[in-house]
């Protein structure tokens, strides 16, 4: 009769909780309204066709390139941190759907006790310090109600938190892929830039036979000779720089790979062409390919959800919990029917006064959703901003090479005429004019070969700006 009436209190209680749930209802999450630009800047987009929905094996062909991102991809550190942290997260958002789910615990405990006669329970026991046992065995659950939705909510927190790692692990992936195919590119330049100084020391140092001869012949002077000798130990000086940067590129990439520093397998910059259109399609379309944009998205979920949580903090919580088992003083007795008890409890608690703590917690949350908004619209912007950063860096060095290309040539020719002028005796003609002339060449030849890698990396810049790296065949 007594448990009946019990459970008749417990259900009219969680009756009355129901009732109240008009006053509170979890929000549910929508995405703000964010004004974005129709077009990128400077560009007319006719089409959704993107380049950041093509899987990068197919944007970049070097076999040995695709050989070293596939490695990268399974060993670089960076990235096995990040494959980590969304295992951690997901170890969360299981837990967060397991919330509706009662709590189930088992304990056993037995042992023999005695009492201080000094002690209120001996004293009450008739003292001398009496010995008894006592073993139990005992079974509880407890279950909380869902009535504000403060379950529902952390466990929309937790799968948003989940999905935000995930995102962010596919940003670390999008980063690797370009950051690997950048410094490669860098480092096809550097072999190339090495190869024209080392080209140029040795038709240097043949100069500076020339002009002692030229010299012995009293055609120049020991002048002459001393400036050709001194553009040969500047073209070395340049040459022992460039090498030096390709063995700390060579580091870098190894690092990269998550391996110690080696020589790296590559082929050459004459080889890299990239004649896929670069499509880039609408900027409304970041929200879907760029993973950080996502990640920033998905963390402003996890910031509303929990802002509903501390809201719910306000209202009375409904809770159930139950204990049965088995309690004996005498071992032979412990699995006798005599020896089962059992409890069961219905709790409502509200919060009166509690330091401010739950009005505390709710502003914080507040605080941090508006934080998480202010973030993803940020993340938004950049990523717009990023894209038409790349492709006009693009169209700019495609320009420039083609110009380098027709400087480098003049002044290849002029280097030429030059040196047939000052070997014919011309009198207009000094060793300077030829110097100049050897020096901006080896210049403008530098020159190109960077501004053909800005090209390349211009392109790469792009694919990772609209998002693309992480797409699989």
């Amino acid at each position: 009769m007594k448990t009946r009436n019990r459970i008749i209190g417990v259900v009219l209680v969680l009756i009355a909780a129901t009732g109240l749930q008009s006053c509170f209802v979890a929000k549910k999450y929508q995405t703000p309204e964010i004004e974005i630009e129709d077009q990128y800047r400077n560009i007319s987009t006719t089409d959704s066709t993107t380049l950041a929905q093509m899987p990068w094996e197919q944007l970049f062909t070097d076999a040995k390139l695709n050989n070293l991102i596939q490695e990268a991809l399974q060993s670089n550190l960076d990235l096995l941190m990040a494959v980590e942290r969304v295992n951690a997260a997901e170890a969360y958002f299981k837990q967060g759907r397991m919330g509706y789910l009662p709590t189930i615990n088992l304990s056993a405990n037995g042992g023999n006790y005695e009492l201080s006669n000094n002690s209120l329970s001996g004293m009450s026991a008739g003292g001398n310090g009496p010995n008894y046992e006592n073993y139990q065995l005992n079974g509880s659950i407890s279950w909380e109600a869902d009535i504000w939705g403060k379950i529902r909510s952390n466990k929309r927190a937790f799968q948003a938190g989940y999905l935000q790692s995930e995102a962010s692990r596919r940003a670390v992936e999008s980063a690797l892929v370009a950051n690997l195919t950048s410094a490669y590119y860098q480092l096809l330049a550097l072999d190339a830039q090495v190869e024209v100084a080392e080209k140029t020391v040795t038709t240097r140092k043949e100069s500076l036979e020339t002009m002692k001869s030229l010299k012995e012949a009293g055609r120049v002077t020991e002048a002459a000779v001393k400036q050709t000798e001194a553009q040969l130990y500047s073209t070395q000086i340049l040459l022992s720089d460039l090498e030096q940067n390709v063995v700390l590129l060579e580091n870098t990439i190894s690092l990269l790979l998550g391996k110690s520093a080696g020589n790296i397998e590559r082929s050459t910059l004459a080889e890299q062409t990239i004649e896929i259109a670069l499509k880039t399609g609408y900027p409304s379309q970041l929200l879907r390919n760029r993973p950080d944009v996502m990640a920033a998205e998905y963390g402003l979920m996890n910031a509303f959800e929990l802002t509903n949580v501390a809201k719910s903090n306000f209202y009375p919580s409904i809770s159930l919990s139950a204990t049965a088992g088995l309690e004996s003083t005498n071992f032979d007795d412990w699995f006798d029917s005599g020896s089962i008890f059992s409890n069961l409890i219905g709790n409502l608690a509200q919060p009166v006064l509690n330091s401010r703590r739950v009005r505390s917690q709710y502003e914080a949350a507040k605080a941090a959703q508006q934080e998480a908004k202010y973030n993803f619209k940020k993340s938004l912007l950049t990523a717009s901003k990023e894209v038409s950063d790349a492709l006009y860096s693009y169209e700019a060095e495609q320009k420039q090479y083609e110009i380098r290309l027709k400087e480098l040539e003049a002044l290849q020719q002029a280097v030429v005429y030059s040196e047939q002028l000052l070997n014919s005796a011309y009198q207009n003609t000094t060793y300077l004019e030829v110097l100049t002339a050897r020096g901006n060449a080896l210049n403008s030849e530098i020159n190109t070969i960077d501004s053909k890698f800005k090209q390349l990396n211009a392109i790469v810049e792009l694919y990772l700006a609209l998002g693309g790296g992480w797409q699989q065949k």
